[in-house]
């Protein structure tokens, strides 16, 4: 599943780039919209050559997936490692996954997996703090914790993530990791479950028949207020 996260997000936000970076990334970007993976590879080559991260992590998209090369995952983990030492959190979270699937690197490796989702989660990656979540939660690679998977799940929940706010829904129902609270177990199943995930819903309306009505309210008012974080 992490794996898959290493193809999206090619076209990244260009803040912060000088502005001579920024026109050679702007046209790679565009011109990697539009399929021209020659421009792309020219425009995003000579930058990451000398070290910028965000062509970096663009490069280790374009050869993880095949765009205009061949696809070669050891090549993207290779740029992706590169962009992700300078702190690229994108690339931090994509070297993650190829750690966590074993692709593209000598071999799985679920604690440095852990360790790459961490660097992009301390920076406010939704998806890598979703992901850390779950090895604390499942104990991958790492000490099962499961105070810890509610931290970083919950902190993926307030950005909007589904799955995580279903987890966070679980672990407040079951006392997991947390003081059982079913007005906040309501809250988060209903916010995943109007966000799509099927099984929120069903959670919802089950742990209700265990709520007063005054915590049904709460929940209600919580949710109507709700607002995600950016």
């Amino acid at each position: 599943m992490a794996a898959r996260w290493a193809v999206l997000a090619c076209v990244a936000a260009l803040a912060g780039a000088a502005p001579a970076a920024r026109a050679d990334l702007d046209a790679g970007a565009k011109a990697f919209l539009l399929n021209d993976y020659a421009t792309a590879l020219k425009e995003f080559s000579s930058l990451a050559e000398r070290g910028d991260a965000a062509a970096q992590f663009r490069l280790g998209v374009m050869h993880y997936g095949g765009f205009g090369v061949p696809a070669d995952p050891a090549a993207a983990a290779a740029w992706f490692r590169r962009a992700g030492e300078q702190g690229h959190a994108k690339a931090q979270f994509n070297l993650g996954a190829m750690h966590f699937s074993g692709r593209g690197v000598v071999e799985r490796n679920l604690p440095e997996a852990a360790a790459w989702f961490r660097k992009a989660a301390e920076q406010g990656l939704l998806e890598a703090q979703f992901f850390l979540g779950d090895m604390y939660h499942k104990g991958r690679g790492i000490p099962e914790d499961l105070a810890e998977a509610m931290t970083w799940y919950r902190l993926a929940a307030e950005q909007g993530n589904a799955d995580a706010q279903f987890r966070v829904g679980v672990l407040y129902g079951s006392g997991l990791g947390v003081a059982e609270d079913l007005v906040q177990a309501h809250l988060w199943f209903h916010l995943a479950a109007i966000r799509g995930n099927q099984m929120a819903g069903q959670r919802r309306d089950a742990i209700a028949e265990g709520m007063t009505r005054a915590q049904i309210a709460e929940a209600r008012r919580l949710a109507q207020d709700w607002k995600p974080k950016k």
